[in-house]
């Protein structure tokens, strides 16, 4: 689980902002907040933040999508990072490190991680284990030294590791990519538990509906009927490899690199239609998601998904997320930027709800949402801890702000009224008069 994530320096979050999930005092909803063991810490399952546009709300997930990058990814020799730091500002500041820190929850342990970077370099990098009321540094790079913990000092191999590590490399990705497992759980952390839905994403995980084997794929396909597309099911037809839309050199990098056993997914332009490749005993098997419809005889059409509207499209991108967040022992952390596109409002309630109904104190999963949806402002639905305002000031400075620190804000207010009102902020402010609009004589 995401405990704390905090940017400094980060294109429109010029001072630190933090953006915590712990859970306030505040009672509601308090069932279905997961409790942290020995650390009494109660963890907040899901967070929606709010603002106008331009506010900050999707540079904080190209925040978390570029920290994502570094770590999992990394670098190339002499390339430069792809940093984006604040740009308004005093002229000489424009080149000023950014900063990250993560507190994550793993496998019942917490981990501080956390470092600061330019275009060029790795400035400083430190990772800490957090146990109770005591911390342990295992190390912190900084002036080129990895100042191990003393029960890693005598560790050649992670010594080998740091002198290896490149200036624009991080420490914790060059220690895992050489096979090194001291920190594999944060890396890993990043790479398989953190999920980004960006609001052009399309059928990240939609190859669990070809999938009549996946433990999900049975309910995926009894939820899209019940929730008004028109779809009874999804599936997959069988189509030639030598057949698919897909570029000359693609298909011969697919031919020459697919290895036994793997899948990937493919999109083929400008029809927007999906494929997934898999080898199997040497073979390349492709299919291509389609549609089917009921008729009225009880018989079925079947569609290309290009001829399905936006907020279908949009359902099957999110339900295997929603589905897979629901599932039991599921520790996936989902961020998705604009959650609401192209989604009917009691819709993505729904989604909502049954995500929340299946939390505990023993859940591990959560889910993080960016919304401009004024009408999921309501505190039978999210605690007041669980909703956030992103604001941009007439600097150009953005900031977060949960609505459980304004002491107005009681359990039984009116949220929506305040905040369309400009009383907590996170609302466009509009210059442009009515009359420019219509029309002047």
């Amino acid at each position: 689980m995401l405990i704390r994530f905090s940017i400094e320096n980060w294109m429109s979050f010029q001072a630190k902002a933090t953006f915590s999930l712990i859970a306030s005092r505040e009672r509601q909803h308090g069932e279905r907040i997961p409790k942290i063991g020995k650390l009494k810490l109660g963890v907040l399952p899901v967070a929606a933040v709010y603002g106008g546009n331009a506010s900050g709300k999707t540079n904080l997930f190209k925040a978390l999508h570029f920290a994502k990058g570094l770590i999992v990814k990394g670098t190339q020799p002499y390339s430069l990072i792809a940093v984006d730091s604040f740009r308004l500002g005093n002229a000489q500041k424009i080149d000023q490190p950014v900063h990250f820190e993560f507190e994550l929850l793993i496998n019942e342990t917490i981990y501080a991680f956390s470092f600061s970077v330019n275009r060029k370099n790795i400035l400083e990098e430190k990772l800490v284990h957090i146990s109770g009321n005591s911390e342990k540094t295992l190390y912190h790079r900084v002036s080129g030294e990895p100042n191990f913990d003393s029960s890693l000092k005598s560790n050649q191999s992670l010594l080998f590791a740091f002198k290896g590590t490149r200036d624009n490399q991080l420490f914790l990705t060059n220690s895992v990519s050489q096979k090194i497992d001291a920190f594999k759980p944060v890396y890993e952390w990043f790479k398989d538990t953190l999920e980004l839905i960006a609001p052009d994403s399309r059928f990240e995980l939609f190859e669990q509906f070809l999938d009549e084997g996946h433990p999900l794929y049975t309910t995926m396909n009894k939820m899209l009927s019940q929730l008004d597309t028109g779809i009874s099911h999804l599936g997959g037809e069988e189509i030639l490899f030598e057949n698919l839309p897909l570029p000359e050199p693609i298909k011969m990098k697919l031919r020459e690199e697919l290895a036994e056993n793997t899948t990937v997914r493919l999109l083929a332009e400008p029809m927007n239609e999906r494929f997934v490749v898999t080898r199997k005993n040497g073979e390349l098997i492709s299919k291509k998601l389609v549609t089917y419809h009921l008729n009225s005889d009880g018989s079925e059409t079947k569609f290309d998904m290009r001829q399905e509207s936006d907020g279908s499209q949009r359902v099957i991108d999110l339900l295997p997320a929603f589905l897979e967040l629901s599932a039991a022992q599921s520790k996936k952390v989902y961020v998705i930027d604009e959650a609401d596109r192209s989604l009917h409002t009691l819709l993505i309630r729904r989604l909502l709800e049954d995500y929340l109904s299946k939390c505990s104190h023993n859940s591990r999963s959560q889910l993080l949402f960016t919304t401009h949806n004024v009408l999921l402002m309501d505190q039978d639905l999210l605690r007041r801890d669980e909703m956030w305002i992103a604001e941009r000031n007439a600097h150009g400075v953005s900031s977060l702000l949960s609505f459980s620190e304004y002491k107005d804000v009681r359990y039984d207010k009116d949220i929506r009224k305040s905040y369309l009102q400009g009383r907590l902020g996170g609302i466009p402010h509009i210059l442009l008069q009515s009359s420019h609009i219509e029309g002047s004589d």
